[in-house]
């Protein structure tokens, strides 16, 4: 009975006795380790104390380090030296006192496996060499707290290192840190802030428990702020490796957003990339050495311009080089190639390039040589009755020569016929005054130069109703739509776009009176003919064709023709990486992100200084609470009397209760106060013989 009571106590208390021992462990082994002794400490003086006193204190201690002593090295000797080097050194002081950043532990372990049993003299001192800190050489674009100010908050991401001038990581790291920086221009920008700037640096550092600031992974510090961050609730901390790779790859990817260009191999690019991108896109392939992640400028610019362009990367090995230089004219790399029109030569540059240069490029070739019209280039090309042409607003006339089909063989032999034609009629030949082209040719070579004549294609297949509305169901059925049969024959038009000015100046607003008034003022403002070609692919007759379209249009009094043309429909949807792109990213999105701050919540939870009385603060009350219960009297120790017998509350209750449920209709007469109406007394013998 006796080992039943024990097991049964300890049962009721073994919540107590948990907690107790976590609170001991916490106090004896966790805090210990977290909180070591200070170099202050070693030298037993207080915190915080002056160079002076610092060196006041070592001298009195390393008194018996005489040499002629002989006294062998103990692990205390080499902390001692070592806390008065890193304390008499006013950068690494500031640095220790501040925010308790102390990058030379290391050389403790060092010293104390090489001069252990040896005498103090043997000891090659100082201890800690200062000769690799210090970067104030390295020194660019440094942020001051005005400075700060005005930066943050703004539409531009930024990237900050925080940095001291006495660290020798931050020496070593300045290098890569200028390519960084360089790799994020024209995308984000970046600065440096320096430990002396103390009141920027407490507020990006972080919070221990205690108050005190700190950088978890020491210096130098990275610290993104995503466009729009205006507060530290938002700002991400860079927790990987410091390699330019890596830095640049966590800055495009989870603070800008931007997408990643992936590498393909010789196979693969056939396979996977040109045959089966979006046919309308100009494809551009980046050769590296290195087989480094696209830098973030190339990403913004695949993120700008996916409507345009398709992005890849391929590593450039030099047994491939004979295999690059058949297929794409690529002699070395680094490099990149810009692949438009089938057939058409590809276009190669070689060597770096910066963020500018590689805009400009570009720019110049984002569309292929013979561009396609799609919702999003249509107005770009000038072939949009609700806009104006490329020659500019005032231009009155203007034409669009479209190349109609379904992807085919048949269609990009005809697209490189166009191709040619739009070539040839833009070449230095095709000036007014040194040309080898036919006079009656010259209409279409200067209607070319002037911006009045665009060259384009039209997917007949996903244009269907905007290809129908110009060929019409006779002409439609083998060009526009879904494919029906073997038969594709892509078909050449071309639309003169005329506005009316004096029309549209004179032009009165009024409320429409019929339904027919209505749909006139709906019509697009430019007015379309629309002529067919149904000649041979001959580059001259197509080219004469076009010429006398042109000459015709400008100088005959054609009819003013105005309509409501079809929408085109949009050929790409929004990525998948896009979606969000833009917003303030904070440092609890994310699985990565939100794990990474979970495992430091908990390390700075066992940090905590009050974590072990906590415990053992609840182990004292849940104690006691146990106790309490288990002190109450059961009703096994009251009398049996009592046990049995219903107290005066209990008895009285379901009287109660019974009382307010019946009514005077249920209750006997004889128990009323109320005196039945046919009652009356009888008298006792007595009352008579009075």
């Amino acid at each position: 009975m006796a080992a039943a009571s024990i097991a049964s106590v300890l049962k009721s208390y073994s919540g107590p006795i948990t907690l107790l021992c976590l609170a001991i462990f916490v106090q004896l082994v966790v805090l210990p380790s977290s909180f070591p002794p200070s170099h202050y400490d070693v030298l037993g003086i207080k915190m915080y104390s002056s160079i002076e006193e610092v060196t006041e204190a070592y001298e009195k201690l390393s008194a018996r380090w005489s040499p002629s002593a002989k006294i062998p090295v103990t692990l205390d000797c080499i902390k001692i030296r070592y806390a008065f080097e890193l304390l008499t050194n006013p950068l690494w002081k500031r640095d220790y006192d501040r925010f308790g950043i102390d990058e030379h532990l290391h050389v403790i372990d060092k010293v104390k496996e090489h001069s252990l049993g040896k005498s103090f003299s043997d000891i090659d001192l100082p201890l800690l060499d200062d000769s690799n800190s210090g970067t104030r050489a390295d020194v660019f674009n440094v942020i001051t707290t005005e400075d700060f100010q005005t930066i943050i908050g703004s539409n531009k991401a930024w990237l900050i290192q925080v940095y001291s001038s006495g660290s020798s990581r931050c020496a070593q790291f300045s290098n890569d840190w200028k390519r960084i920086a360089g790799l994020l221009d024209g995308v984000a920008g970046s600065g440096m802030v320096e430990l002396g700037e103390d009141q920027l640096a407490a507020y990006l550092a972080e919070r221990r428990s205690t108050g005190q600031p700190f950088f978890r992974n020491g210096l130098p510090s990275l610290i993104a702020f995503p466009p729009g961050c205006r507060s530290s609730s938002c700002l991400l901390r860079y927790q990987g490796e410091l390699l330019v790779d890596a830095v640049a790859d966590w800055f495009a990817m989870t603070v800008l957003g931007l997408p990643q260009i992936l590498y393909y191999s010789k196979e693969s690019l056939g396979q996977k990339l040109l045959a089966k991108s979006d046919h309308h896109k100009v494809k551009v392939i980046f050769f590296s050495k290195t087989g480094e992640r696209a830098v973030p400028f190339l990403r913004q610019a695949a993120k700008d311009y996916w409507t345009y362009a398709s992005f890849s990367f391929v590593l450039w090995r030099e047994e491939e080089s004979s295999i690059w230089w058949n297929m794409l004219e690529v002699e070395s790399a680094p490099a990149f190639v810009f692949l438009k029109d089938p057939g058409a030569k590809p276009v190669v540059h070689h060597g770096a390039i910066n963020s500018s240069e590689f805009l400009n490029i570009m720019e110049q070739n984002k569309y292929q040589d013979l561009p396609q019209l799609r919702s999003v280039t249509s107005m770009e090309l000038g072939c949009d009755a609700r806009a104006y042409s490329r020659a500019g607003i005032d231009t009155t006339t203007w034409y669009c020569v479209i190349l109609a089909g379904r992807p085919s063989l048949e269609l990009n032999k005809l697209r490189e016929t166009m191709r040619r034609v739009q070539s040839l009629l833009r070449s230095e030949e095709s000036n007014v005054a040194n040309s080898d082209l036919p006079t009656s040719s010259m209409p279409a070579a200067k209607a070319l130069k002037d911006k009045r004549l665009t060259f384009t294609w039209l997917d007949g297949e996903t244009q269907k109703t905007y290809c129908s509305f110009y060929l019409h169901s006779e002409y439609s059925y083998e060009t526009c739509g879904p494919r029906r049969d073997l038969n594709d024959v892509p078909r050449v038009f071309i639309v003169r776009y005329k506005l009316n000015f004096t029309e549209n100046e004179t032009k009165v607003e009024k409320k429409p009176k019929t339904i027919w008034d209505t749909l006139q003022d709906d019509v697009d403002p430019a007015s379309q003919l629309v002529a067919r070609y149904n000649g041979s692919n001959d580059i001259p007759e197509i080219i004469q064709w076009v010429s006398q379209i042109i000459k015709d249009g400008d100088s005959n009094d054609l009819p003013f023709f105005r309509a409501k043309t079809p929408e085109l429909i949009p050929e790409d949807a929004n990525p998948i990486w896009s979606r969000g792109a833009q917003s303030i990213r904070s440092k609890t999105k994310g699985m990565k992100q939100r794990t990474q701050r979970i495992i430091d919540s908990i390390y700075d939870l066992l940090a905590d200084p009050r974590l072990g009385p906590s415990l053992l603060l609840g182990a004292l009350i849940s104690s006691g609470s146990i106790w309490w219960q288990r002190s109450k009297p059961t009703q096994s120790n009251q009398p049996p009397t009592q046990s049995n017998q219903p107290s005066t509350k209990e008895r009285l209750r379901p009287k109660r209760r019974n009382s307010s449920r019946l009514s005077n209709q249920d209750i006997p007469p004889s128990i009323t106060d109320v005196e039945p109406k046919d009652a009356h007394q009888i008298l006792s013998s007595d009352s008579n013989s009075e």
